[in-house]
């Protein structure tokens, strides 16, 4: 894979990032004022956006070795 293409991903994985953030937020307000049905979608965010961050610090960490 060269460069480019991975600067690509990066920047795709990265505006997932802050949409899973965003929709994290909204889950924990709706949580709060008791509107959230499926509490478990909180959970399934956070694990998404784990797996996300490791994939760019795993891409990171290939392009430094």
């Amino acid at each position: 894979m060269n460069a480019t293409n991975k600067n690509t991903d990066i920047k795709k994985i990265k505006s997932e990032i802050s949409t899973l953030k965003k929709s994290l937020l909204n889950f924990k307000f709706q949580k709060a004022s008791g509107q959230l049905e499926k509490t478990s979608e909180i959970r399934k965010a956070k694990k998404k956006l784990a797996r996300l961050k490791t994939e760019i610090n795993k891409s990171i960490g290939e392009s430094n070795a």
